[in-house]
């Protein structure tokens, strides 16, 4: 990834701050949110994202440790909205969550096994794993949030309950229909919701850790 023959990262990098600087102009010609906006900046953010990822990319073993970190600074921020704010988490939150958290743990026993590339590529597909059940559920909850306001679903039952009370597939095909809460932004950054981001994140963490396989 850091062979000069091979400039694609920092060319990806340069096109996200030219879409960047084009979504600021729709902004100021007063564009309407839509599905196809809110796509379109997660498309933009995960470029620019991944691009990053790769330029700076670590060796095998401290990109790890990072990618735990990560997910721990991850998990106590959305902690701390909970908690700290009073954002309660929707359904389709709380299995973004345990993605993450998924991640997370397969990073770490990673870190302590150090894998050579046979065993990084076993670690990356548990990655990519998790990250693309956790692309399904951002990507659900951000389509839910560009709905119409007639046409949002309404409030659903919580995620405890449906947990006593229902089996754990039906649980899962319920929170994946989704429901009014999950619509609601209540955090915006970017013009990207938590779910927007967390979307970005799941495609840059499966990226980054595909592309450490290779860094002995």
């Amino acid at each position: 990834m850091r062979d000069k023959t091979l400039p694609w990262p920092w060319a990806g990098l340069v096109l996200t701050l030219a879409l960047l600087s084009q979504e600021v102009l729709l902004r100021m010609w007063g564009s309407e949110p839509s599905l196809t906006a809110s796509l379109y900046r997660v498309a933009v953010m995960a470029i620019g994202v991944t691009s990053l990822v790769l330029i700076l990319l670590p060796r095998r073993r401290l990109g790890y440790l990072l990618g735990f970190l990560l997910c721990a600074a991850l998990m106590g921020w959305a902690l701390w909205l909970q908690y700290g704010t009073g954002l309660e988490p929707c359904p389709l939150c709380m299995f973004q969550r345990g993605m993450v958290s998924a991640i997370g743990v397969v990073f770490l026993v990673a870190l302590i096994h150090n894998p050579q590339r046979f065993g990084a590529a076993i670690y990356a597909g548990l990655i990519l794993l998790c990250a693309a059940v956790g692309v399904a559920f951002a990507s659900r909850q951000v389509w839910l949030q560009s709905l119409p306001k007639d046409q949002v679903p309404a409030c659903g039952m919580g995620i405890s309950y449906m947990m006593d009370t229902m089996p754990f597939l039906d649980v899962i095909t319920k929170v994946f229909a989704g429901s009014g809460e999950c619509a609601e932004k209540a955090w915006i950054f970017l013009d990207l919701s938590i779910a927007g981001w967390t979307f970005v994140f799941f495609i840059a963490v499966a990226i980054y850790a595909l592309a450490l396989i290779r860094r002995d």
